[in-house]
């Protein structure tokens, strides 16, 4: 069987399906092929989907802070009813622990000030007022818990914060995909679920679609790779791999579900908190629990994985997120039982991701970017649509980048910023934080 599209689409998480909708919306009309069985249910769907404005580098920044407006206006960005219901966004704010490691968000201030972005900062005594299960002593530098001075107070205490307050996550991040599918089926796409992309289709230098494993083929003269952590798999399959300075590669990832102190009702009055002083961050989750993740500190050992056959088991890595947290809120309940999410990042060396074309004409990369893209992903999906007219219409991306527009925020960055063949970026926190 042969099925004839303008481009398609590997890969159905949350950029992936808002790649899709742009695509639509520009003319081109696309297949999206996953091999999960519907929309957002890889990695999308372990995310917990926090919405922030605060990145290292100012291009990060203002990536973000016009993501942030989508999803405030989300029904305006779908522009179509999901029969399942839109996604929420609750916007509750983020608390970054202010550090030395952290420079106390200088960089980051300058960067929301440069854009207009709003912020307030925080002393001790009003970081206590919002979070009092909260002992701001400080732990510095984060260890494990095999560590012989692990829980030993370091030196002083945390003294301030910064306070973001558009800021927040979404409560079900498989469901804003489904919403964004839905919206891209209403502008034209399909999509095929429960089929893997086995060959990249060539005619002479160029792609010409895919096959799947079905036996199927799509002809199409372009293809978009937002294959999450089987990235580097697809781009093998293309022969894109030869000319990328910067690369991608699974990372599994473990994040901690534990019910809040009793007393406190984290849920309605916790926050999205940042805190590099013992290295995790949390957010709130419904029934007052608290879902934990690592910011990847030096201590933590970084388990590369093959994305197709990793153990989907707790380690010990769980424990060590929990009880790092357990320094800062001291009346936390760790149960017996692991509780959470364990899943993959796919991760350039950078932590900032590919958003490109290749090498190969006709094959488009949107890669690298768990973990911190999330919140980016319906500009993401605006951007990537216009790389792809821009190239197909026979600029050269390499020599002359795409400069493009955020429409929100009046800010014109060059996607350059995201190439293949960039250095690696020093500005970047090298961590989940980007």
């Amino acid at each position: 069987m042969t099925q004839k599209a303008d481009a398609i689409v590997i890969g159905a998480g949350v950029i992936g399906a808002a790649i899709a909708l742009e695509l639509n919306r520009v003319g081109m009309r696309t297949v999206s092929v996953d091999k999960n069985p519907a929309s957002g249910y890889g990695p999308t769907s372990a995310s917990c989907a926090i919405i922030r404005v605060h990145y290292s580098t100012l291009d990060g920044t203002a990536f973000a802070y016009e993501g942030y407006h989508y999803w405030r206006d989300w029904a305006d960005y779908l522009g179509v009813d999901d029969e399942r219901g839109l996604a929420e966004f609750r916007e509750m704010g983020c608390l970054v622990m202010c550090t030395d490691h952290n420079d106390h968000m200088r960089k980051q201030t300058a960067h929301c000030d440069a854009l207009s972005i709003p912020y307030e900062k925080w002393n001790a005594e009003q970081i206590l007022e919002r979070l009092p299960i909260y002992d701001l002593t400080s732990y510095w530098p984060p260890k494990r818990m095999d560590d012989p001075a692990f829980g030993q107070p370091g030196e002083g205490r945390v003294e301030s914060a910064i306070f973001f307050p558009t800021a927040g996550y979404i409560t079900d991040p498989q469901l804003s995909t489904h919403n964004i599918q839905r919206a891209a089926e209403s502008a034209g796409a399909s999509f095929v679920f429960g089929r893997t992309v086995t060959e990249i289709l060539k005619s002479g230098d160029r792609v010409s679609g895919v096959r799947l494993d079905d036996g199927t083929e799509i002809h199409a003269p372009v293809v978009v790779n937002v294959a999450g952590p089987l990235s580097e798999n697809v781009n093998a399959l293309a022969g894109a791999l030869d000319d990328m300075t910067i690369t991608t590669k699974a990372l599994k990832q473990e994040v901690v579900h534990v019910p809040a102190p009793d007393g406190f009702d984290f849920f309605a009055d916790g926050l999205v908190v940042s805190d590099s002083d013992v290295a995790v961050y949390c957010r709130p989750e419904k029934g007052n629990f608290i879902l934990i993740g690592s910011e990847d500190p030096e201590c933590d050992t970084r388990e590369w994985v093959d994305a197709e056959t990793y153990d989907r088991d707790f380690t010990e890595q769980w424990t060590h997120q929990a009880y790092r947290y357990a320094q800062r809120v001291p009346s936390l309940g760790i149960p017996s039982q692991m509780r959470g999410v364990v899943d993959l990042y796919d991760v350039s060396d950078d932590w900032i991701p590919i958003y490109d074309k290749s090498a190969v004409p006709g094959f488009y990369m949107a890669i690298g970017s768990s973990g911190n893209q999330f919140k980016n992903a319906p500009i993401a999906g605006k951007m990537m649509a216009a790389l792809i007219q821009y190239c197909e219409a026979g600029n050269d991306h390499d020599a002359t980048p795409l400069q493009f527009d955020f429409p929100y925020i009046n800010y014109r960055t060059n996607v350059g910023f995201y190439s293949r063949k960039r250095e690696i970026n020093k500005d970047s926190s090298f961590s989940v934080l980007g």
